[in-house]
């Protein structure tokens, strides 16, 4: 390959994983990598940076580039943890003294996947991995949000916090402070402990990490998925949250009654959570009856970039380039 100036560094920085690709200006990708999760939030900002600097030398390799900065005309980080506003600044000075290229824009990781899931980056996306989240964006521009930084900003799911009240009912059942449910059961031997007890005690020593709960979120699924009624119940208030995420975004926007595109995407809702999509268009179609309801099948940093080549005025042929990148059906996929 030829010496090229990448024109679009691309991150989609999450809280389990972190994809950059680098985009030449025709749309091609020149390079990717993926490495952990890097939000800001849970590492720190400078740490954020280092192991994106980390990610960056490795692509730039890859790609047969010289590793000096600038490397690229523009960066477009999409990151978790990247909330509010306070937030947005920090990481964008940050990210712009580094020297990665000339221009710098850093959104919420939920731009990237709307801009995944949608052709031109108009419409709602709501997301559910580690953590949940919602944007808006209005065929003017507008924008709507939500500071989605835990309880304390009215959140209510996420695979994390699924995982964690999966658990918290198990433990009820087996002392008895709360109904009988097969978690009870499914929990301990998610863990290959005898009681559920046996779980908290490890978890309260050490001896299981902390993270390893997160793998309680597809079990609550298939417990949901067998008729347990506090498994189910669980998994049809998160149906229930990802709809009013949705339709409070819709209605913000006043988009309600036109034709619009709600994207979801996360770990939970591309994966076990998927069987929840005809319960979210049902929710979303009473009060937007135009809705569309997508589970995005590009990997959002693919969004990312593409949102990077809207910026340096790229044209159409070069994101259908990076588009076509994606597997077969397309950067989304229709739900009826």
């Amino acid at each position: 390959m030829g010496e090229v100036t990448p024109a679009v560094f691309a991150i989609d920085g999450g809280n389990s994983k972190t994809d950059v690709l680098l985009v030449g200006a025709d749309g091609t990708v020149l390079s990717e990598v993926r490495g952990p999760g890097v939000s800001p939030q849970r590492i720190g900002v400078g740490p954020c940076l280092d192991a994106l600097a980390g990610m960056a030398e490795e692509a730039l390799v890859r790609a047969g580039l010289p590793l000096e900065p600038p490397f690229a005309r523009h960066t477009a980080a999409c990151l978790a943890g990247a909330d509010l506003p306070r937030e947005e600044r920090e990481l964008r000075d940050a990210v712009a003294a580094r020297g990665w290229s000339e221009t710098v824009v850093v959104d919420n990781d939920t731009f990237a996947l709307l801009r995944a899931g949608t052709d031109d980056g108009v419409g709602v996306a709501v997301v559910c991995g580690a953590g949940i989240n919602c944007v808006g964006v209005a065929p003017d521009g507008a924008v709507s949000r939500f500071p989605a930084v835990g309880r304390i900003s009215g959140d209510w799911g996420g695979g994390s916090f699924l995982a964690h009240e999966a658990l918290w009912w198990a433990v009820r059942a087996e002392d008895g402070r709360g109904p009988g449910t097969e978690l009870r059961t499914a929990v301990a031997d998610h863990f290959g402990r005898p009681r559920v007890f046996d779980v908290v005690e490890a978890l309260h020593f050490g001896e299981i990490p902390d993270a390893d709960v997160l793998g309680l979120c597809p079990v609550l699924f298939e417990v949901a998925a067998e008729g347990d009624q506090v498994a189910a119940g669980l998994v049809e208030r998160l149906a229930d949250e990802v709809g009013q995420l949705a339709t409070v975004t819709l209605r913000r926007l006043g988009m309600l009654a036109e034709p619009a595109v709600v994207v979801l995407g996360g770990g939970v809702l591309s994966g076990a959570g998927r069987r929840l999509v005809p319960g979210i268009h049902r929710r979303c179609a009473e009060v937007a009856p135009k809705v569309e309801i997508r589970v995005a099948e590009a990997a959002p940093v693919v969004g990312a970039g593409l949102l990077g080549l809207d910026r340096i005025g790229a044209g159409e042929e070069a994101k259908r380039r990076l588009a076509r990148t994606l597997p077969p059906g397309g950067t989304s996929r229709a739900v009826d």
